[in-house]
């Protein structure tokens, strides 16, 4: 038989166990070089070199000059102190930031013997990794309504107070309601159990201006396989109201099938927004949904 609980308030906040997992696995991540965004000569305070060549003012490196290209773009005093002509590259300068916002409702608190974690937890470790491999990465990583975006190399602990902090946190499942940059992008962490209805204006509302983003869903085993046969009573921790079901076996059917409905319509919505969707399951290593998305955020970069 399949046991579950649900974490209270003071397990969805992220203590140390939490910060030091999630700065184990930044560390052990390897560490993506995000490509520079092609944007325009937009530019904002605290700009900061994205390592490519591009129209920047900070000097990158010499590169052999190639047949065809322009003889302006010769550096003659460089090619004077070798028998071959260079190209003196710039790094491409930037405003890019990120933003994330990482769902501390009571149905995240809910773990199955199935898994590792509570999806709160597993959502914390990766958001706050995430945030650290980011700003290794040169980005600028913010808290949606919490933060300004910064580039802080103690990310996680400064992070992890902030959210310590936020009371009201706990009881949002939905990311605020925020206009962000055209060139921004948001990452958010859910189990997105709220109704389709509800999740659509909030995230229409983040995509608003261009806007890119990535939703990643966090779910339980139990609630991908829903495994009860007989008697059960399932409760929902958000409204407090719970259904007694007398033949779980049969009903669990019914769940599946409305539970991949939902993420069908989620799906839908992400892709008429141009962003991404990726589920992650508490069974899972964290490094898997990470690595995905430095990825998938590195791949936006490049076009």
């Amino acid at each position: 038989m399949v046991a579950t609980r649900v974490s209270g308030p003071s397990e969805r906040a992220p203590g140390r166990r939490e910060t030091e997992r999630a700065l184990s696995l930044a560390e052990r991540m390897p560490r993506l070089v995000l490509e520079a965004r092609r944007v325009s000569s937009t530019l904002a305070h605290g700009l900061h070199g994205r390592r490519r060549a591009g129209p920047g003012e900070s000097f990158w490196q010499f590169r052999p000059f190639v047949t065809g290209e322009a003889a302006a773009r010769i550096d003659w005093r460089r090619s004077a102190r070798d028998d071959r002509l260079y190209v003196r590259e710039r790094e491409w300068e930037a405003a890019h930031n990120v933003w994330l916002w990482i769902d501390r409702s009571a149905s995240m608190g809910f773990v199955s013997d199935l898994s590792e974690t509570p999806k709160v937890e597993r959502a914390l470790v990766l958001g706050l990794a995430l945030a650290d491999t980011l700003v290794e990465g040169g980005e600028r990583v913010g808290l949606l309504g919490l933060t300004r975006p910064n580039a802080s190399r103690r990310i996680v602990e400064a992070m992890a107070q902030e959210i310590v902090g936020d009371e009201a946190g706990l009881a949002q499942d939905l990311p605020p309601r925020a206009a962000l940059g055209r060139f921004d992008e948001a990452i958010l962490v859910s189990d997105f159990l709220t109704p389709l209805r509800e999740i659509e204006p909030a995230l229409r509302t983040l995509a608003g201006h261009g806007t890119r983003g990535h939703c990643v869903l966090i779910a339980d085993p139990v609630e991908e396989t829903f495994p009860f046969a007989g008697q059960a009573v399932l409760q929902d921790p958000e409204a407090g109201i719970s259904l007694d079901v007398g033949d779980a076996a049969a009903w669990g059917e019914a769940y599946r099938e409305r539970i991949a409905a939902h993420r069908a319509g989620l799906l839908g919505l992400t892709r008429d927004l141009g962003w991404t969707l990726t589920l992650h399951r508490t069974d899972r290593p964290a490094s898997e949904a990470a690595l995905r998305l430095v990825t998938l955020v590195a791949a936006r970069g490049a076009g």
